[in-house]
């Protein structure tokens, strides 16, 4: 099981056996999926902000509604890094 959790997070037996006695934060590299799918977020969430931009003098109803779905994805985002 060790050497599985080691092999995610890139890093040898030992090196991933100090990091969890140090208390340190291991982190699981990404893969391919889910990397495309960050990609995508990004690209939705600066879609989202760009309309945004464009109805706010149109409409602000629409514009804020726009705007906080962009601020929900950056959240996912944020946390997608995490």
């Amino acid at each position: 099981m060790l050497k599985l959790k080691a092999k995610k997070a890139g890093l040898s037996l030992s090196e991933y056996c100090r990091s969890a006695a140090f208390e340190n934060d291991i982190v699981e590299g990404l893969t391919s999926q889910q990397l495309e799918q960050y990609a995508m977020l990004v690209k939705y969430k600066n879609n989202f902000t760009r309309i945004g931009n464009m109805f706010k003098k149109r409409n602000p109803k629409l514009a804020k509604e726009v705007e906080q779905l962009a601020n929900e994805i950056r959240m996912h985002l944020y946390n997608f890094k995490k």
